[in-house]
This record gives structure tokens, C-alpha cells and sequence, in this order.
């Protein structure tokens, strides 16, 4: 028996690995985030598979439903939205499956600021423009951010910033970053991203928050700054040159 942590993607059904899709449908035990997951997902899943929603479960009882499954030896499809590498709470999940002995292995999946820089048709790392790309969030009533993890602090390298979970302060965003980044900064805000509802906003520091609470975007969002977002004149990468060594 293994729980297969499986990334599902940032939205849209068909942005799943292979190998993703194969393993549910492999799996009589699937937990899922309904309000993040893609309930297509789940036609994958074989007939009389354990369906579980975790959107109302606490970690206890996740586990518990994991444990339940260890026991009868039945493999688990865990899907999490996006890649579970990055803000999933899989860590806490593995700690406590390590403790009861419970094996597990992780499939990754299409994260969602890569599903927002697809839809914004923009490579996120551009020749002598952006060559860093730091994914964070900012404190709120999540858990709290470690010391020197603050936006002020992370701005200083003027790299290119994506922001999870917190496009319900696109103000104190803004606030935050303009001293190091300038107002004229280009900015990206994508709600939804790969979904057949997707939003696509773009601006800058002076008028983002503006456009944000215009659309009445509050969740389910990245925001990406920096001036890889409306980078045109670079040199072309060495990756192709000419000239480079073969």
C-alpha cells in the first residue's frame, strides 16, 4: 500500500502528468480538495473508489482516512491542487505518515504560476532582465512568515516575485514592494489560471489594486512582479548562439 501525493494541476483536467492520471485510476482511495481540484479528476478513478473530500477534514482526520486505508491495504490517490512542493501542506501530512510507518511517494504537477505565466504568454526568466524567480506569499492569518522572508526584505533583489495566497491584500502588496520595485513596475494578476473562468489582469504598481478590487478578485490567484512581464529588448539566450562552444 502507498499514498501517492499527486500534484493535480492548477485547474484545467488535462493538465495532469500521465503518470498522475495513471495512479488514480489505479487507486481505490481517493482524497481530494473539492474546492481546488478539478472534480473531472475523479472520473479517473475505478469504479466503487472511495471518494473523500478534504476541503472540511482537519489534518487528524486526513489522516485518519489515510490510516483506515493503510490498513486495508488499499493504495491512496492524495491530490493536491497545483505542484504539492509549493504551499500544499504535504509536509505535515509526510511527518505524520512517517511516524505511523505509512509509505508515500510524490507525482508533481503543472504548479499555478506557471499555468499564469502560459496565459500571460511570458517566460518568467529573461536574458539580463530577470534571471530569479522567488515564490512566496506575505503573513495574515495564515501561519507566520520567518524572520527576513518579508516583502520588503525579498524586494530588495528586485527579482521577479510570485505571490500565492495573498490577493486579498493586494494594498499592503503594493505598499511593500513599490519602495524597491518603483510604481511604473510591471504586475500581473491571474485568477484561476488554466480554468475556463479565467481572469487575466496586467498593470502595474500604481494601478493594480485598483483593477484587483474592480474585478472582485479575492482568491484563487497569483501575482507576479517584475520587468520580465513587459521585457523586449534582451539579448537572445545562449542556449542557441551561434558562437556557443559545441
Amino acid at each position: 500500500m502507498t499514498v501517492h501525493f499527486i500534484g493535480a494541476g492548477p485547474g484545467a483536467a488535462d493538465l495532469i502528468t500521465v503518470r498522475g492520471r495513471d495512479l488514480i485510476a489505479t487507486s481505490p482511495v481517493c482524497l481530494y480538495a473539492g474546492a481546488l481540484v478539478p472534480v473531472e479528476l475523479l472520473d479517473h478513478c475505478p469504479v466503487g473508489a472511495r471518494k473523500i473530500d478534504t476541503a472540511e477534514l482537519n489534518l487528524d482526520q486526513i489522516i485518519a482516512e489515510l490510516t483506515a486505508a493503510h490498513e486495508a491495504g488499499a493504495d491512496v490517490a492524495r491530490l493536491h491542487s497545483g505542484d504539492p512542493s509549493v504551499f500544499s501542506a504535504m509536509a505535515e501530512q509526510m511527518r505524520r505518515l512517517d511516524a505511523l510507518q505509512i509509505p508515500y511517494d510524490v507525482t508533481p504537477g503543472v504548479p499555478a504560476y506557471a499555468a499564469a505565466a502560459a496565459s500571460l504568454g511570458r517566460e518568467l526568466t529573461v536574458p539580463e532582465v530577470g534571471q530569479t524567480l522567488i515564490l512566496t506569499r506575505i503573513g495574515g492569518r495564515a501561519t507566520a512568515m520567518p524572520a527576513g522572508e518579508d516583502l520588503t526584505t525579498l524586494g530588495q533583489s528586485r527579482a521577479t516575485l510570485v505571490l500565492h495566497l495573498a490577493v486579498q491584500q493586494i494594498d499592503r502588496v503594493v505598499d511593500e514592494l513599490t519602495p524597491n520595485y518603483g510604481a511604473d513596475c510591471p504586475v500581473a494578476v491571474v485568477a484561476r489560471a488554466s480554468r475556463d473562468d479565467e481572469l487575466t489582469l496586467r498593470g502595474t504598481l500604481a494601478d493594480i489594486a485598483g483593477q484587483v478590487r474592480a474585478a472582485g478578485v479575492r482568491r484563487t490567484a497569483v501575482i507576479i512582479v517584475g520587468k520580465v512581464l513587459a521585457a523586449e529588448t534582451f539579448p537572445d539566450s545562449h542556449l542557441y548562439s551561434t558562437t556557443r562552444d559545441r
